[in-house]
């Protein structure tokens, strides 16, 4: 069953989202230290669907990176609840919350996090390997997640030897190898120049027409605006959430 919700964009028939992939309410989240406590999330209320393209924007301090890490699984609320496709994951330890991370989160980060020394092939294999998946099954399936973001031909090159847009391509092979339910992408553009950023921004409108969840972290109104919503955040609270994204797009595309 999909639940139909309306884009902001006249041009544009609405689009047909599936069943909730991120569900939080009243998410809280308290660092302390020593008898000085700070609220970095006020009691956040977000779902996200699966198919959804959507853009968490905020200045430094709003809160925006302590939702990531959350939505990531790499922290844990102090109260309210979390179900990431469909698992409470509030009361999980270490080792559930990596296995949930490495089978239903495919993460791209601002820095590229490969490993220097291995090829292209070999780095886009990773997650697999903490998977279990056989040595021959890794190769082939890496190969094709590089075939799938434009990089066929740079199966055996290293880091070194790759574009920042190229070695982003990588991170993004290596975030789709285990078929995540959602890719999950903190500043992807923040150490691209405006023509890799282009190419790492068409190669995720590229994945969102095939389906794929994108929440996508950013203090860039360029980059948010290629998403087909953006969630505001602010003082640890959510200050908006639209389909604006979608409507800038197309006014900024029409308006050239």
């Amino acid at each position: 069953m999909t639940t139909t919700r309306a884009i902001a964009n006249g041009n544009m028939p609405d689009k047909e989202y599936g069943e909730p992939v991120i569900e939080l309410t009243a998410a809280r989240k308290v660092y302390r230290s020593g008898t000085i406590e700070f609220e970095a999330l006020r009691g956040v209320d977000l779902e996200i669907r699966q198919g959804e393209y959507v853009a968490i924007m905020g200045p430094s301090g709003s809160g925006k990176s302590t939702l990531m890490n959350i939505l990531g699984c790499l922290d844990t609320l102090t109260t309210g609840h979390y179900r990431l496709a469909g698992h409470d994951v509030d009361d999980l330890d270490e080792a559930e919350l990596a296995e949930i991370r490495n089978k239903e989160i495919g993460f791209v980060f601002q820095q590229f996090n490969l490993l220097p020394s291995l090829e292209a092939w070999r780095n886009v294999e990773l997650p697999l390997m903490y998977a279990r998946v056989p040595g021959h099954e890794r190769r082939a399936r890496a190969e094709r997640a590089l075939e799938r973001v434009g990089l066929g031909s740079r199966f055996v090159n290293k880091p070194g030897e790759l574009s920042g847009g190229q070695q982003q391509r990588v991170a993004v092979a290596r975030a789709l190898v285990g078929e995540p339910t959602m890719i999950l992408a903190d500043e992807p553009t923040g150490n691209l120049d405006s023509v890799s950023t282009e190419d790492v921004l068409g190669l995720f409108d590229e994945l969102h027409d095939l389906g794929r969840t994108i929440v996508l972290i950013t203090h860039e109104l360029e980059v948010a605006q290629r998403a087909r919503r953006i969630v505001r955040v602010k003082d640890g609270l959510i200050q908006g959430d639209t389909a604006e994204g979608a409507l800038l797009a197309t006014v900024a595309g029409g308006a050239a």
